[in-house]
């Protein structure tokens, strides 16, 4: 085996990303391209998670109404996201609670976290998008 040939790795390496949603659902393309990003990125079998902070927890309310606005609304969408294995979802406390938001005002299953505990998960990524 040549040098170059030991060097490769064996097989393909999964890396963590964690995308981060920051913005309201509608009114910028933020939101859905991160929901674009995270089933691309797990089609490719890597490990994602999704943090929701600021004004990003309202892209997981339940109930969104879009037709007054003339937009698709794409919430449900949300809940194809475990069929792609994306079940690590997080929220911010406190921007839940700047809100007047509970996790049963939400869409799907969440882990509701302190910006100490995100700040952690954060630093372990291999990769964070911040949309």
């Amino acid at each position: 085996m040549s040098e170059t040939q030991a060097s490769l790795p064996s097989g393909p390496r999964i890396k963590k990303f964690m995308l981060v949603n920051r913005k309201a659902p509608y009114g910028t393309i933020y939101a859905l391209e991160s929901l674009e990003v995270a089933l691309i990125t797990a089609t490719f079998d890597q490990d994602v998670s999704l943090v929701f902070m600021d004004d990003g927890v309202y892209q997981l309310v339940k109930g969104q109404q879009t037709q007054g606005i003339g937009i698709k609304n794409f919430s449900p969408a949300f809940r194809a996201l475990e069929g792609y294995d994306v079940e690590k979802l997080y929220v911010d406390q406190t921007s839940m609670d700047q809100r007047g938001l509970s996790p049963k005002d939400l869409l799907v299953p969440v882990e509701v976290l302190s910006s100490t505990q995100l700040g952690e998960l954060m630093a372990v990524q291999d990769v964070v998008l911040s949309f």
